[in-house]
């Protein structure tokens, strides 16, 4: 169920130098304010991904890259911001200077085929830092290019798309969006299906600001377990492995969420594996698109950060010593505070604490986002849709559902998950330990204790 954290793999690389790519026709020149929702601390970050395209018979003779660099330019006509820069504002807001400097764009081949990376595809990807070029002096927040990508073409006539955004800007559905459109545009679309809409000033804070829930995804945390010796592994969860997950909660969750069932498994094994002290607080943050939560409903094109934090909280030993369910019933409890009222407060509290409030980067805080609805996979450049879509890698301390097939076909959810060399084999073997106990039929379900070290 897991795979190995690197596949050797040599190839060369042949880059052209980085270009800045202009949106195609003028765009208007000004400053736009994000929201209380996009500037938060947490969120600025580069976030890579990558899509994988095999060879396309019928696009003989077309150069992907040629292709996909004039769509882009299209599409920032539409998307002009993503072709601006950073500036710092007043109270050190981030502003959206929109001076169509451009994106940062690589063209590049490789003497490497599609098959060699092996199957199924899945993070980590082996060289990836050839796969997309870190361009010197292009990962910082301010003054640089909001989006950076390198097409490259392989041996056997298929492509890889890797790309670096800053997630100000966007959240996973947004730049889905926006992905789609160069898409479509590749296809021969002179406007997007689903016009952008900026208008940023509906996540802001109110006036005035006033918290009405208690937000543990910001409280201040320190580190107690030092992060060295990091290694990334994936974990398929296919129908077999969801059915035997299933058979150890009691019967009243039986019927609970895959998201709910998985995240529940993978906390209590991250858990034991890290050997925090029993009496530590661990939380679990579970981070929620939450457009479906607006009354009136969001614009459609609406490509901003629409995301907070689900976060369950509960100390080591009650997360280790209970059955699973206790795990599932916690989640399934702050899944259902966030309402339209929760990002409100969440926004109110940003506006209360500043540029001091940020998810912290201990240990014991663990995120999830499921992208398994997003349909990255399905942007299609002409040359048919993706055979892998999604995030390159586990991002600190968050990882991520993607949906994918394993090498029997059966289509799935894998998690990419990354960990101190010693706490992954721990995890590893935790999480084959409770994929080994089933629920026996026409028997009295028990609940499975995992044991811990502690």
């Amino acid at each position: 169920m897991a795979t190995p954290s690197s596949i050797p793999l040599a190839f060369t690389v042949r880059r052209c130098k980085p270009e800045l790519v202009a949106p195609a026709k003028p765009t208007p020149h000004e400053q736009k304010l994000l929201s209380d929702i996009d500037d938060q601390k947490s969120l600025q970050v580069q976030f890579p991904a990558v899509q994988f395209y095999r060879y396309e018979p019928s696009m003989e003779g077309k150069y992907i890259a040629k292709v996909i660099k004039e769509a882009l330019a299209q599409t920032l006509v539409f998307y002009y911001p993503f072709a601006g820069r950073l500036k710092e504002g007043a109270n050190g807001n981030l502003i959206v200077d929109c001076n169509g400097e451009g994106v940062m764009f690589i063209k590049a081949d490789a003497d490497v085929t599609f098959e060699q990376f092996g199957e199924p595809l899945q993070p980590p990807f082996p060289c990836f830092e050839e796969l997309l070029f870190d361009v010197p002096g292009s990962q910082a927040m301010l003054n640089c290019p909001l989006l950076l990508i390198q097409v490259t073409q392989l041996k056997c006539g298929g492509f890889i798309f890797a790309l670096r955004f800053n997630h100000v800007m966007c959240d996973a559905f947004g730049f889905q969006q926006f992905m789609s459109t160069i898409g479509e545009m590749a296809r021969g679309a002179v406007t997007p299906s689903i016009p952008p809409v900026w208008e940023r000033h509906l996540l802001n804070a109110r006036d005035p600001p006033r918290v009405t829930f208690t937000h543990h995804e910001y409280d201040q945390v320190e580190a107690t377990v030092i992060m060295d010796n990091m290694v990334e592994c994936s974990f398929f969860f296919g129908p077999v492995e969801v059915s035997l997950l299933r058979s150890l909660l009691p019967l009243h969750l039986r019927h609970c969420a895959k998201f709910e069932l998985i995240i529940a498994c993978l906390w209590r094994c991250r858990t034991i594996a890290i050997n925090l002290d029993p009496y530590e607080k661990v939380r679990m943050l579970c981070i929620a698109n939450v457009r479906s939560k607006f009354n009136p409903p969001l614009p459609s094109g609406y490509y901003g950060n629409v995301l907070v934090s689900a976060t369950a909280i509960t100390t080591v030993k009650n997360l280790c010593h209970n059955p699973v369910g206790y795990a599932v019933e916690l989640i399934k409890k702050a899944k259902a505070n966030v309402t339209e009222e929760y990002i409100k407060s969440t926004a109110d509290l940003f506006a209360i604490r500043g540029k001091s409030l940020y998810v912290p980067a201990a240990i014991g805080s663990y995120g999830i986002s499921d992208l398994t609805h997003m349909g990255f996979e399905n942007v299609d450049y002409g040359w048919g849709k993706a055979v892998f879509a999604g995030p390159a890698n586990a991002i600190g301390l968050v990882s991520f559902f993607i949906p994918t097939k394993n090498k029997e076909g059966q289509v799935g959810t894998l998690v990419p998950i990354c960990l101190p060399a010693l706490a992954m084999e721990r995890f590893s073997n935790e999480l084959d330990n409770m994929l080994k106990h089933h629920h026996i039929e026409g028997k009295k379900s028990k609940s499975i204790l995992i044991s811990s070290a502690m």
